[in-house]
């Protein structure tokens, strides 16, 4: 037998998650190789589809001929080693498919833009002045030894220094960035020094534009590749076309840039990991820090772990010594007062300590608020029986857009005219909670003449002024403020803590450290109404500590992370036989480490959005083999990691061979519900 090209097929089935050998045509022979895009035949479903070439070999032994390839789609390799060995390694830790890591780390091809990526020049790398040596050896020395670990490929977790920076001498374009920015900029330029590549992964485009900020000011704009989903496609195909090249670069993007194919990788760094939008929620759902462990173990290169706050993932890794913790040099943290409602003092949701700060810090500046929910008055509730205000159509919340206006739905969207409780018949609601825009009609009155700034979805704000102003955000919106601002109001605290989620405690955690790291040095950040372990975490700004803490909670109650936990949902059946399959595999999972199965049901007769999704399925289910649909948790140790996902994996792949396409006359049977994922993050899912 003649060339053999073995192949990954870009399909969803997890039956097809292993190489496929295929024949390569004679007039082929000089087109294809390993990583380019080819067009195979899958002679079960009888049409084509799309592959990746992983290994071409001049002879291999077969019992029956081997189909030919079809096509060349690109004689581009946008497959290296290195990224399918990352693929296969992660989505083998997660239970899935290499095909799904591949979906999300290569765009698709865009022919213009790669005819004019191969009509352009090689790029070239780019020259490192002693200025800005000097100016990132200056930043990184704020931890000792932060420059050292990176060179040497180790794995740290750093606490960055919570305050900002101004960028620009020119008044009109001064733009204010967190110091967190600096250090990654300054990572990023001295492992491009050293002839290396850098890729710097962030939660969102606002975190990203902070980024590139810093590497422009400091001319290393043309070394910058984005990879975030705001691009076009020809534009990000461009962009992966680029870090292809032997030129070293920077790639800043979101979730997905951790699998930048770029050469020579020198650092791999991660920017609040704690933020939920650094979760893939596509299958298999790698997460961001997940991957970037993986990638450093295979490539060698160095990983920093960055944050203002250490989430007990990261902790877990500092306390079994696989990352390693560097302390800043100098100790700095906000000026942070526990506020609440003094004894005889009218109750009011801004405490008079933190309204006197507020007063004194507008004569010289912006004062931020932070609140818990966008809109007017976001939740509702009757005024007799103070039970919640559903929507009569599909039991949704109800929520006002303004004073006086008519309730409508957060679900459906309807106007809830007419409106009655079905418990006691009123037809009058007040409201439970106050969101960004009640917030600023309350503080507008109580400081007249003080110009009020919202920033929330609605209305997104990066940036304001060093005027006086107040500007009232919702968690993770706060804009920056020219010269930091000068005094922070943390409000809804309480409500926030109050949430069905095991990391509600990390979560404020982050949200009030992200937002105290705007204030200006030595301005005041209160918050309101909170205490215990968090408010005093955040008070001593000993997050570390909270997060020890928070694992040796979870530790005696096998919760994550100290644990992982995957969870199985299909039909009673198919969860039931991968248990089973799962507990004959791995021997050594005990006695508890299966929470369930438990049956899914609709969780309100009246339907809803939840309900119409799960009762859908169950439906589904119902007609195609009459069996409702279950849920299981189970909880592992790390060691037995392979041996549980590779079993959960076998389940799933025999499910789907079940449930394929039958021969041409017999019934269908029924459609394979088998559904698993790793590593979630709690168990409420």
């Amino acid at each position: 037998m003649g060339r053999v090209a073995r192949v990954l097929l870009d399909a969803p089935l997890p039956q097809l998650d292993r190489l496929f050998d295929y024949e390569v045509p004679r007039e082929l022979h000089d087109q294809v190789a390993p990583g380019v895009r080819v067009r195979a035949p899958l002679r079960s479903a009888g049409r084509m589809v799309d592959a990746y070439v992983v290994e071409v070999l001049d002879h291999v032994e077969s019992e029956r001929p081997l189909s030919e390839l079809d096509a060349v789609v690109s004689p581009v390799a946008v497959l290296t080693p290195a990224l399918y060995r990352l693929a296969r390694r992660a989505a083998d830790r997660a239970a899935g498919s290499a095909s799904d890591i591949l979906r999300l780390a290569i765009p698709k091809r865009m022919v213009r833009a790669e005819k004019a990526w191969a009509a352009a020049p090689e790029p070239t790398a780019t020259d490192a002045p002693p200025e800005l040596r000097a100016w990132a050896s200056g930043v990184l020395a704020a931890h000792p030894g932060l420059s050292t670990a990176l060179a040497a490929g180790e794995r740290v977790a750093v606490d960055a220094t919570p305050h900002t920076v101004t960028l620009g001498a020119d008044p009109t374009s001064r733009v204010e960035v967190g110091v967190w920015a600096e250090l990654l900029a300054a990572a990023a330029a001295e492992t491009l020094a050293a002839g290396r590549s850098a890729v710097l992964v962030v939660p969102d485009h606002r975190d990203q534009t902070q980024v590139e900020a810093v590497l422009e000011a400091h001319g290393l704009g043309e070394a910058v590749v984005r990879a975030d989903a705001r691009r076009s496609g020809p534009e990000r195909y461009a962009g992966y076309l680029r870090m292809l090249a032997d030129a070293p670069c920077v790639v800043v993007g979101n979730r997905s840039a951790v699998y930048a194919p770029v050469s020579r990788l020198g650092l791999v760094a991660l920017w609040d990991d704690g933020d939920p939008l650094l979760s893939e929620p596509l299958s298999p759902g790698v997460h961001a820090r997940d991957a970037a462990l993986i990638r450093q173990e295979l490539d060698g290169c160095a990983l920093m772990l960055a944050g203002h706050t250490r989430t007990s993932d990261v902790e877990r890794l500092v306390a079994v010594g696989w990352v390693r913790e560097l302390p800043a040099a100098r100790r700095s943290s906000p000026r942070v007062v526990l506020s609440a409602t003094r004894e005889g003092e009218a109750r009011s949701r801004v405490p008079s300590a933190a309204f006197a700060a507020a007063r004194e810090a507008l004569a010289s500046g912006p004062v931020l608020v932070q609140v818990a929910r966008p809109g007017y008055a976001p939740v509702l509730v009757c005024a007799e029986c103070r039970r919640p205000a559903r929507c009569a159509q599909c039991a949704g919340p109800l929520h006002a857009r303004r004073p006086g206006a008519v309730p409508d739905c957060g679900w459906c969207g309807r106007a809830a005219v007419g409106w009655a409780c079905p418990h006691c018949s009123s037809d009058r609601v007040r409201m439970a909670s106050a969101g960004s825009e009640r917030t600023a009609d309350e503080l507008g009155r109580a400081f007249p003449g003080i110009r009020v700034i919202i920033a929330d979805g609605d209305h997104p704000i990066s940036q304001v002024d060093a005027r006086p102003a107040l500007v009232v955000a919702t968690r993770g919106g706060e804009p920056h403020a020219l010269g930091g601002y000068r005094a922070v109001i943390l409000l809804d605290g309480d409500r926030m803590l109050m949430a069905d989620d095991l990391r509600i405690g990390e979560s404020c955690l982050r949200w009030w450290s992200n937002a105290a790291a705007l204030a200006a040095p030595g301005a005041p950040v209160h918050l309101v109404g909170v205490t215990g372990g968090v408010a005093r975490a955040l008070a001593t700004w000993t997050q570390p500590a909270y997060a020890r803490s928070e694992l040796a909670e979870r530790a005696p109650l096998h919760m994550p992370p100290t644990v992982r936990v995957a969870s199985v949902a299909g039909t009673t059946p198919e969860v039931q036989g991968a248990l089973e399959a799962l507990r004959a595999a791995v021997p050594a999972l005990g006695a508890d480490a299966v929470l369930g199965p438990v049956r899914v049901d609709p969780p309100d007769a009246a339907g809803g959005e939840n309900s119409a999704r799960v009762g859908g399925r169950t439906g589904s289910a119902r007609a195609a083999g009459g069996d409702d649909e279950a849920r299981a948790f189970v909880r592992f140790d790390y060691a037995l990691g392979t041996a549980v996902t590779a079993s959960l994996r076998a389940s799933v792949v025999a499910a789907a061979l079940r449930t394929r396409r039958p021969a041409k006359g017999r019934p269908p049977g029924p459609r394979n519900t088998l559904k698993v994922r790793v590593d979630v993050p709690d168990l409420d899912l």
